[in-house]
Protein backbone atom coordinates (compact mmCIF):
# COMPACT_ATOMS: atom_id res chain seq x y z
CA UNK A 1 0.00 0.00 0.00
CA UNK A 2 1.61 3.26 -1.02
CA UNK A 3 1.05 5.41 2.05
CA UNK A 4 2.02 9.06 1.79
CA UNK A 5 4.54 9.89 4.47
CA UNK A 6 5.12 13.23 6.20
CA UNK A 7 7.44 15.50 4.25
CA UNK A 8 10.90 14.01 4.85
CA UNK A 9 13.32 16.06 6.88
CA UNK A 10 16.92 16.39 5.68
CA UNK A 11 16.34 14.78 2.30
CA UNK A 12 17.80 16.59 -0.70
CA UNK A 13 16.54 16.38 -4.27
CA UNK A 14 19.41 17.46 -6.54
CA UNK A 15 17.66 16.95 -9.91
CA UNK A 16 14.39 18.05 -11.44
CA UNK A 17 12.46 15.05 -12.73
CA UNK A 18 12.14 14.47 -16.49
CA UNK A 19 8.73 14.63 -18.09
CA UNK A 20 7.16 11.20 -18.72
CA UNK A 21 7.42 11.60 -22.49
CA UNK A 22 10.79 10.14 -23.45
CA UNK A 23 12.82 13.01 -22.02
CA UNK A 24 15.94 12.19 -19.98
CA UNK A 25 18.04 13.75 -17.23
CA UNK A 26 21.70 12.82 -16.71
CA UNK A 27 22.30 12.21 -12.97
CA UNK A 28 25.93 11.08 -13.37
CA UNK A 29 28.16 10.65 -16.42
CA UNK A 30 26.59 7.90 -18.49
CA UNK A 31 23.61 7.47 -16.12
CA UNK A 32 20.29 8.69 -17.52
CA UNK A 33 16.94 9.04 -15.75
CA UNK A 34 13.70 8.71 -17.71
CA UNK A 35 10.07 8.43 -16.66
CA UNK A 36 7.40 6.22 -18.12
CA UNK A 37 3.74 7.33 -17.80
CA UNK A 38 1.19 5.23 -15.92
CA UNK A 39 -2.57 5.87 -16.24
CA UNK A 40 -3.23 5.34 -12.53
CA UNK A 41 -2.96 7.41 -9.35
CA UNK A 42 0.78 6.73 -9.12
CA UNK A 43 1.25 8.23 -12.56
CA UNK A 44 4.86 7.37 -13.40
CA UNK A 45 7.67 4.89 -12.92
CA UNK A 46 11.32 5.86 -13.11
CA UNK A 47 13.68 3.91 -15.36
CA UNK A 48 17.45 4.17 -15.59
CA UNK A 49 19.91 3.84 -18.46
CA UNK A 50 23.57 2.97 -17.94
CA UNK A 51 26.16 3.50 -20.69
CA UNK A 52 28.45 0.53 -21.21
CA UNK A 53 31.26 -0.22 -23.64
CA UNK A 54 29.02 -2.20 -26.04
CA UNK A 55 25.85 -0.14 -25.56
CA UNK A 56 23.22 0.72 -22.97
CA UNK A 57 21.81 -1.27 -20.07
CA UNK A 58 18.23 -0.34 -19.16
CA UNK A 59 16.93 -0.83 -15.61
CA UNK A 60 13.15 -1.50 -15.60
CA UNK A 61 10.70 -0.98 -18.44
CA UNK A 62 7.40 0.60 -17.42
CA UNK A 63 3.96 -0.77 -18.20
CA UNK A 64 3.13 -2.71 -21.36
CA UNK A 65 1.28 0.17 -23.02
CA UNK A 66 1.59 1.90 -26.36
CA UNK A 67 2.51 5.15 -24.57
CA UNK A 68 5.45 3.45 -22.88
CA UNK A 69 6.67 1.86 -26.10
CA UNK A 70 6.54 5.26 -27.81
CA UNK A 71 8.66 6.77 -25.03
CA UNK A 72 11.28 4.06 -25.48
CA UNK A 73 11.33 4.61 -29.23
CA UNK A 74 11.98 8.32 -28.67
CA UNK A 75 14.74 7.60 -26.16
CA UNK A 76 16.43 5.13 -28.52
CA UNK A 77 16.25 7.60 -31.40
CA UNK A 78 17.22 10.81 -29.60
CA UNK A 79 19.24 10.18 -26.45
CA UNK A 80 21.51 7.16 -26.81
CA UNK A 81 24.07 8.57 -29.23
CA UNK A 82 23.46 5.83 -31.75
CA UNK A 83 24.54 3.10 -29.33
CA UNK A 84 22.24 0.07 -28.99
CA UNK A 85 20.29 -1.15 -25.98
CA UNK A 86 22.10 -4.41 -25.24
CA UNK A 87 20.74 -5.52 -21.88
CA UNK A 88 17.81 -5.09 -19.53
CA UNK A 89 17.78 -5.44 -15.75
CA UNK A 90 14.35 -5.82 -14.13
CA UNK A 91 14.53 -5.08 -10.43
CA UNK A 92 11.43 -7.19 -9.74
CA UNK A 93 8.45 -8.82 -11.42
CA UNK A 94 5.76 -6.12 -10.92
CA UNK A 95 4.45 -5.08 -14.28
CA UNK A 96 5.41 -1.43 -14.02
CA UNK A 97 8.99 -2.71 -13.80
CA UNK A 98 8.98 -5.74 -16.11
CA UNK A 99 5.86 -5.34 -18.25
CA UNK A 100 7.84 -4.78 -21.45
CA UNK A 101 10.59 -7.32 -20.78
CA UNK A 102 9.51 -9.59 -23.67
CA UNK A 103 9.15 -6.57 -25.98
CA UNK A 104 12.71 -5.43 -25.17
CA UNK A 105 13.95 -8.81 -26.42
CA UNK A 106 11.86 -8.56 -29.60
CA UNK A 107 12.54 -4.89 -30.33
CA UNK A 108 16.15 -4.43 -29.21
CA UNK A 109 17.50 -7.94 -28.69
CA UNK A 110 18.28 -6.94 -25.10
CA UNK A 111 19.46 -9.70 -22.75
CA UNK A 112 17.20 -9.88 -19.70
CA UNK A 113 18.76 -10.06 -16.22
CA UNK A 114 16.58 -10.83 -13.19
CA UNK A 115 16.74 -12.82 -10.00
CA UNK A 116 15.27 -16.29 -10.32
CA UNK A 117 12.45 -15.75 -7.81
CA UNK A 118 11.25 -12.63 -9.60
CA UNK A 119 11.36 -14.31 -13.02
CA UNK A 120 9.49 -17.40 -11.84
CA UNK A 121 6.91 -15.37 -9.91
CA UNK A 122 6.15 -13.40 -13.08
CA UNK A 123 5.32 -16.70 -14.78
CA UNK A 124 3.18 -18.02 -11.91
CA UNK A 125 0.97 -14.95 -11.56
CA UNK A 126 -1.19 -14.99 -14.65
CA UNK A 127 -4.76 -13.73 -15.17
CA UNK A 128 -7.12 -14.55 -12.30
CA UNK A 129 -9.51 -17.38 -13.21
CA UNK A 130 -13.26 -17.24 -12.57
CA UNK A 131 -13.99 -18.54 -10.00
CA UNK A 132 -10.77 -17.71 -8.12
CA UNK A 133 -8.68 -20.52 -6.62
CA UNK A 134 -9.97 -21.97 -3.36
CA UNK A 135 -6.91 -20.66 -1.51
CA UNK A 136 -7.75 -17.08 -2.52
CA UNK A 137 -11.38 -17.46 -1.46
CA UNK A 138 -10.28 -18.93 1.85
CA UNK A 139 -7.71 -16.17 2.47
CA UNK A 140 -10.27 -13.39 2.07
CA UNK A 141 -12.90 -15.28 4.08
CA UNK A 142 -10.50 -15.85 6.97
CA UNK A 143 -9.60 -12.16 6.89
CA UNK A 144 -13.27 -11.38 7.46
CA UNK A 145 -13.77 -9.50 4.19
CA UNK A 146 -17.46 -9.60 3.24
CA UNK A 147 -18.06 -11.73 0.17
CA UNK A 148 -19.44 -8.87 -1.92
CA UNK A 149 -16.30 -6.83 -1.24
CA UNK A 150 -14.08 -9.81 -2.06
CA UNK A 151 -15.94 -10.33 -5.34
CA UNK A 152 -15.28 -6.69 -6.24
CA UNK A 153 -11.58 -7.27 -5.64
CA UNK A 154 -11.60 -10.40 -7.81
CA UNK A 155 -13.46 -8.58 -10.60
CA UNK A 156 -10.90 -5.76 -10.53
CA UNK A 157 -8.07 -8.28 -10.82
CA UNK A 158 -9.73 -10.04 -13.74
CA UNK A 159 -10.18 -6.74 -15.60
CA UNK A 160 -6.59 -5.59 -15.05
CA UNK A 161 -5.52 -4.07 -18.40
CA UNK A 162 -1.77 -4.20 -17.83
CA UNK A 163 -1.03 -7.93 -17.79
CA UNK A 164 1.57 -8.86 -20.41
CA UNK A 165 3.10 -12.06 -21.69
CA UNK A 166 6.20 -12.86 -19.63
CA UNK A 167 9.62 -13.25 -21.26
CA UNK A 168 10.66 -16.75 -22.29
CA UNK A 169 14.25 -16.64 -21.00
CA UNK A 170 16.55 -14.72 -18.69
CA UNK A 171 20.02 -14.55 -17.17
CA UNK A 172 20.07 -14.96 -13.43
CA UNK A 173 21.13 -12.31 -10.92
CA UNK A 174 22.13 -13.30 -7.39
CA UNK A 175 22.83 -11.25 -4.32
CA UNK A 176 26.49 -10.25 -4.27
CA UNK A 177 26.90 -10.46 -8.05
CA UNK A 178 28.86 -7.64 -9.63
CA UNK A 179 27.86 -6.10 -12.94
CA UNK A 180 30.56 -4.18 -14.79
CA UNK A 181 28.84 -1.59 -16.99
CA UNK A 182 31.21 0.89 -18.57
CA UNK A 183 33.50 2.40 -15.91
CA UNK A 184 31.34 1.32 -12.97
CA UNK A 185 30.97 -1.80 -10.89
CA UNK A 186 27.44 -2.38 -9.60
CA UNK A 187 26.85 -4.81 -6.75
CA UNK A 188 23.52 -6.63 -6.63
CA UNK A 189 21.84 -6.05 -3.25
CA UNK A 190 18.76 -8.17 -2.59
CA UNK A 191 15.65 -6.75 -0.97
CA UNK A 192 12.72 -8.80 0.31
CA UNK A 193 9.24 -8.08 1.60
CA UNK A 194 7.89 -5.97 -1.25
CA UNK A 195 8.66 -8.76 -3.71
CA UNK A 196 10.43 -12.11 -3.37
CA UNK A 197 13.99 -11.29 -4.50
CA UNK A 198 14.16 -7.65 -5.52
CA UNK A 199 17.49 -6.62 -7.07
CA UNK A 200 18.99 -3.22 -6.25
CA UNK A 201 22.21 -2.06 -7.94
CA UNK A 202 24.83 -0.29 -5.80
CA UNK A 203 27.97 1.44 -7.05
CA UNK A 204 29.92 1.90 -3.83
CA UNK A 205 32.78 3.80 -5.48
CA UNK A 206 30.50 6.65 -6.53
CA UNK A 207 27.69 6.27 -4.00
CA UNK A 208 24.91 5.46 -6.48
CA UNK A 209 22.01 3.17 -5.56
CA UNK A 210 19.35 2.08 -8.06
CA UNK A 211 16.84 1.22 -5.37
CA UNK A 212 13.74 0.09 -7.26
CA UNK A 213 10.81 0.00 -4.85
CA UNK A 214 12.95 -0.80 -1.80
CA UNK A 215 13.57 2.84 -0.90
CA UNK A 216 11.19 5.59 -1.98
CA UNK A 217 11.44 9.19 -0.73
CA UNK A 218 7.87 10.08 0.24
CA UNK A 219 5.73 6.94 0.03
CA UNK A 220 6.07 3.52 1.61
CA UNK A 221 6.18 0.43 -0.56
CA UNK A 222 3.46 -2.18 -0.26
CA UNK A 223 4.52 -5.10 1.94
CA UNK A 224 1.74 -7.67 1.96
CA UNK A 225 0.64 -11.18 2.77
CA UNK A 226 -1.52 -12.89 0.16
CA UNK A 227 -3.16 -16.23 -0.54
CA UNK A 228 -0.03 -17.70 -2.14
CA UNK A 229 1.86 -17.66 1.18
CA UNK A 230 -0.77 -16.89 3.83
CA UNK A 231 1.48 -17.60 6.83
CA UNK A 232 4.36 -15.40 5.65
CA UNK A 233 5.96 -12.63 7.70
CA UNK A 234 7.22 -10.31 4.92
CA UNK A 235 7.81 -7.34 7.22
CA UNK A 236 10.56 -9.25 9.01
CA UNK A 237 12.25 -9.66 5.62
CA UNK A 238 11.58 -5.99 4.79
CA UNK A 239 13.32 -4.81 7.97
CA UNK A 240 16.30 -7.05 7.23
CA UNK A 241 16.46 -5.46 3.77
CA UNK A 242 16.40 -1.97 5.26
CA UNK A 243 19.31 -2.99 7.47
CA UNK A 244 21.32 -4.00 4.39
CA UNK A 245 20.57 -0.74 2.59
CA UNK A 246 21.45 1.21 5.72
CA UNK A 247 25.07 0.04 5.27
CA UNK A 248 25.44 2.04 2.05
CA UNK A 249 27.43 5.27 2.10
CA UNK A 250 25.65 8.15 3.85
CA UNK A 251 26.21 10.39 0.81
CA UNK A 252 24.60 7.89 -1.58
CA UNK A 253 22.43 9.27 -4.35
CA UNK A 254 19.32 7.08 -4.30
CA UNK A 255 17.69 6.44 -7.68
CA UNK A 256 14.20 5.15 -6.79
CA UNK A 257 11.43 3.78 -8.98
CA UNK A 258 8.94 6.52 -8.04
CA UNK A 259 9.18 10.20 -7.19
CA UNK A 260 12.58 11.94 -7.26
CA UNK A 261 16.22 10.94 -6.95
CA UNK A 262 17.34 11.91 -3.47
CA UNK A 263 20.17 12.10 -0.94
CA UNK A 264 19.61 11.16 2.69
CA UNK A 265 19.50 7.37 2.58
CA UNK A 266 20.00 6.81 6.31
CA UNK A 267 17.37 9.40 7.21
CA UNK A 268 14.85 7.73 4.92
CA UNK A 269 15.55 4.28 6.33
CA UNK A 270 14.81 5.60 9.82
CA UNK A 271 11.61 7.26 8.59
CA UNK A 272 10.40 3.98 7.10
CA UNK A 273 11.10 2.12 10.32
CA UNK A 274 9.20 4.81 12.22
CA UNK A 275 6.27 4.56 9.79
CA UNK A 276 5.86 0.85 10.41
CA UNK A 277 6.27 1.35 14.15
CA UNK A 278 3.32 3.75 14.02
CA UNK A 279 1.29 1.16 12.11
CA UNK A 280 2.10 -1.48 14.73
CA UNK A 281 1.12 0.86 17.56
CA UNK A 282 -2.12 1.86 15.83
CA UNK A 283 -3.09 -1.75 15.13
CA UNK A 284 -2.40 -2.94 18.65
CA UNK A 285 -4.32 0.00 20.13
CA UNK A 286 -7.31 -0.62 17.83
CA UNK A 287 -7.47 -4.31 18.68
CA UNK A 288 -7.09 -3.56 22.39
CA UNK A 289 -10.09 -1.21 22.21
CA UNK A 290 -12.17 -3.75 20.29
CA UNK A 291 -11.17 -6.68 22.42
CA UNK A 292 -10.86 -8.76 19.27
CA UNK A 293 -10.86 -7.95 15.53
CA UNK A 294 -10.50 -9.60 12.16
CA UNK A 295 -8.03 -8.40 9.53
CA UNK A 296 -10.75 -6.68 7.49
CA UNK A 297 -11.87 -4.60 10.49
CA UNK A 298 -8.26 -3.72 11.24
CA UNK A 299 -7.75 -2.72 7.60
CA UNK A 300 -10.64 -0.25 7.77
CA UNK A 301 -9.07 1.28 10.86
CA UNK A 302 -5.61 1.61 9.30
CA UNK A 303 -6.77 2.67 5.82
CA UNK A 304 -10.11 4.52 6.18
CA UNK A 305 -10.08 6.26 2.78
CA UNK A 306 -9.79 3.44 0.27
CA UNK A 307 -11.35 4.26 -3.10
CA UNK A 308 -10.87 1.26 -5.37
CA UNK A 309 -11.15 -2.53 -5.02
CA UNK A 310 -7.48 -2.89 -5.97
CA UNK A 311 -6.63 -0.56 -3.10
CA UNK A 312 -8.55 -2.88 -0.77
CA UNK A 313 -6.51 -5.84 -1.99
CA UNK A 314 -3.24 -4.06 -1.22
CA UNK A 315 -4.50 -2.66 2.08
CA UNK A 316 -5.78 -6.01 3.30
CA UNK A 317 -2.49 -7.71 2.45
CA UNK A 318 -0.50 -5.00 4.20
CA UNK A 319 -2.74 -5.17 7.28
CA UNK A 320 -2.28 -8.94 7.50
CA UNK A 321 1.49 -8.41 7.17
CA UNK A 322 1.48 -6.10 10.20
CA UNK A 323 -0.71 -8.50 12.15
CA UNK A 324 1.63 -11.38 11.30
CA UNK A 325 4.68 -9.43 12.47
CA UNK A 326 2.96 -8.55 15.76
CA UNK A 327 1.93 -12.16 16.27
CA UNK A 328 5.46 -13.43 15.69
CA UNK A 329 6.73 -10.76 18.08
CA UNK A 330 4.41 -12.16 20.75
CA UNK A 331 2.17 -9.08 20.90
CA UNK A 332 -0.97 -10.58 19.31
CA UNK A 333 -2.65 -13.96 19.33
CA UNK A 334 -4.92 -15.41 16.66
CA UNK A 335 -7.80 -17.86 16.72
CA UNK A 336 -10.16 -19.27 14.10
CA UNK A 337 -13.76 -18.66 15.15
CA UNK A 338 -16.77 -20.85 14.47
CA UNK A 339 -17.51 -19.01 11.18
CA UNK A 340 -14.01 -19.58 9.78
CA UNK A 341 -12.78 -16.01 10.42
CA UNK A 342 -9.42 -15.40 12.06
CA UNK A 343 -9.75 -13.18 15.12
CA UNK A 344 -6.80 -11.28 16.54
CA UNK A 345 -6.40 -10.18 20.16
CA UNK A 346 -3.76 -8.46 22.25
CA UNK A 347 -1.43 -10.50 24.43
CA UNK A 348 -1.44 -8.93 27.88
CA UNK A 349 2.21 -9.48 28.74
CA UNK A 350 4.30 -6.35 28.00
CA UNK A 351 6.35 -6.70 24.85
CA UNK A 352 9.34 -4.90 23.37
CA UNK A 353 7.97 -3.95 19.98
CA UNK A 354 10.72 -1.65 18.79
CA UNK A 355 11.56 -2.17 15.13
CA UNK A 356 15.16 -3.32 15.05
CA UNK A 357 17.96 -1.23 13.57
Amino acid sequence: MTVVEPTPRALAYPFAAPAPDGSVVEVAPGVLWARMPMPIALDHVNVWLLRGDAGWTVVDTGLATQATRECWERIAAEHLGGAPIVSLVCTHFHYDHAGLAAWFDERFGARLHMTRSEYLTMHVLGPLPDPPPAAMLRFHARAGMPDERAQRVFAALRSDPFMAAPPSHFERLRGGDELVIGPRRWQVLIGEGHSPEHACLYCADEGLLIAGDQLLPRISSNVLVNAIEPEANPLALWFDSLDRLDRCRPDTLVLPSHQEAFCGLHVRVQELRAHHQRQFDALRAFIARQGEACAYEAMLALFPRLKHPADEMLALGETVAHLAWLREAGSLSRRLDETGVQRWSVVDAPQDLEVHQ
